[in-house]
């Protein structure tokens, strides 16, 4: 019975240690000077049209945002725990042939100044809210 106890005693701390080492905590300079491409909107893949580039978002030193969607835009981007923010995104307005990337503009530019959970899993960026989810992969360097 001792043994019994003992055994799983020591399987159930064996997985407690694997799984914090996996859910290491993302801090900034893991987005740090990082360049991302859109891949998918809400598991769906993500294909630009007529010629157009894919969205990017790339975060410079201190957490400084930048990117475009239809629109260029960037800030200052917070990191709390798995929560970034960036309020107050200064945006370009224009029009945009596409519908799909002016309705992305309108929803990335909402989530971020309200929050969204972010994860980095290798090179796969997520931005997730309640609403939608926004997966980039990292860019190759030119």
């Amino acid at each position: 019975m001792k043994r019994t106890a003992l055994l799983v005693l020591t399987a159930l701390t064996l997985a407690g240690c694997a799984q914090t080492s996996e859910q290491k905590s993302l801090s900034a300079q893991d987005l740090e000077n990082h360049h991302f491409v859109l891949q998918s909107v809400n598991g769906t893949p993500f294909v630009a049209k007529d010629n157009a580039n894919a969205p990017e978002l790339s975060f410079g030193d201190k957490l400084q945002i930048s990117g475009s969607m239809c629109n260029r835009f960037f800030g200052q981007a917070t990191l709390s725990g798995d929560q970034l923010k960036a309020e107050g995104l200064a945006m370009t307005r224009m029009m945009c042939s596409e519908p799909q990337l002016n309705e992305l503009d309108n929803q990335f530019g909402q989530m971020l100044g309200d929050g969204v959970q972010v994860s980095l899993n290798g090179q796969q960026l997520t931005l997730k809210n309640d609403q939608h989810t926004l997966t980039y992969t990292l860019a190759k360097p030119q």
